[in-house]
């Protein structure tokens, strides 16, 4: 099998050659470092703030190295939602959300068009969609080649109506408050995202993933029904949307989502992603999710990659292979992404150690 084929056979819970390596992002800093060790001659830039789906092309080359070279069995890309710097450490999109950047992570937003619903009359995120905010997207997936699957990161609903409020607490608050608001933003966000599958299709793109956490680590940040009222229906609709354009479709969220886990199965998603180990076991995520949908992710990036040693990652990914891997329908990856406080040296450990490990049978 081929990396691409290896990813879908196991997104479609079947036995692959072996466990396939993914990872849903891989911070500048990381990028920067890890082709430093890989081919130290490649690395002449310095990492910046991080913009998902706004790296320079140089990075996105490093990118592509530490794919080939590592024998990465994915890539995984953002496209642009045109972040511009405006002062200091502070970005905004074309959008209209304003966000504080940072070397370490995610772009957090703190301020967002949305804030009264008289505000949605004329709010059409769809009509500045573009094709040139996918050709980074389009730019990896030509360098890196068709033999490896690429997935590509849309915002679920949630997140973007989130980050159009200005902040998570605004949106939660208006679950109580203003709840008609809370549906026409959810249905304006899956327009956007089903209207970003058509382009994703397009740049031959195979799966996509869908982040944006619904849990922290005892339970989910909504109620269970809230979640059935306010984002089940409109996950069903980017579901349904990717399987008819033949994409597959994976939620990403941390923390434990036992309390909503049969509903996202309900929704369709072919994968949940990352099985966080702090609060979900996945052996037996693994047992509820067998021949329905594929487990992704639990090397625990938290921790382990963070401040274990190479020894004890080679450990933890034999055992999470044991439990996970056997019968297909696992793709192992970190507990949510390689951030700057990994450890190079953690992260090659995992990788070998799933060469290692990984063939079939288990």
């Amino acid at each position: 099998m081929n990396s691409r084929e290896r990813i879908l056979a196991s997104l479609s819970t079947r036995e692959p050659d072996q466990v396939p390596v993914f990872e849903l992002y891989i911070n500048e800093p990381n990028i920067i470092d890890l082709a430093r060790i890989i081919a130290p001659e490649s690395v002449n830039i310095k990492a910046g703030k991080d913009k998902f789906g706004d790296e320079s092309f140089a990075i996105l080359d490093l990118y592509c190295l530490i794919i080939d070279k590592l024998r990465l069995d994915a890539t995984c890309t953002n496209f642009s939602i045109g972040i511009e710097i405006i002062g200091g450490d502070l970005g905004k999109d074309k959008y209209g959300t304003t966000y504080m950047l940072s070397e370490h992570g995610e772009p957090t937003p703190i301020d967002g068009p949305i804030k009264l619903p008289a505000d949605l009359t004329g709010f059409d995120p769809v009509s500045k969609l573009v094709s040139d905010d996918f050709v980074k997207v389009k730019y990896v997936i030509d360098k890196v080649g068709k033999e490896k699957a690429h997935f590509v990161s849309i915002t679920d609903p949630f997140k973007s109506s989130w980050r159009w409020r200005g902040g998570m607490q605004n949106l939660l608050m208006d679950y109580v408050l203003n709840p008609q608001m809370v549906h026409d933003l959810a249905s304006i966000a899956s327009d956007f995202d089903n209207a970003a599958i058509d382009m994703i299709a397009s740049s031959g793109a195979d799966v996509v993933i869908v982040p944006g956490d619904l849990a922290g680590e005892y339970t989910t940040i909504m109620s269970p029904q809230h979640y059935r009222e306010f984002i089940k229906p409109y996950h069903e609709k980017l579901v349904k949307h990717a399987h008819d354009k033949g994409l597959k479709i994976i939620k990403h969220s941390d923390g434990n989502l036992w309390s909503i886990l049969d509903d996202l199965l309900e929704v369709g998603f072919d994968g949940i992603h990352p099985i966080q180990p702090q609060c979900m076991d996945i052996g037996e995520v693994k047992s509820h999710l067998k021949g329905k949908a594929c487990v992704l992710g639990n090397i625990d990036c938290r921790d382990l990659l963070v401040s274990g040693t190479p020894e004890e990652v080679d450990t933890t990914v034999k055992e999470t292979i044991q439990k996970a891997a056997p019968e297909g329908g696992y793709i192992i990856s970190s507990s949510n992404s390689i951030h700057p406080g990994c450890k190079s040296e953690n992260y090659l450990a995992m990788v070998n150690a799933v060469k290692k490990y990984g063939k079939y049978p288990i």
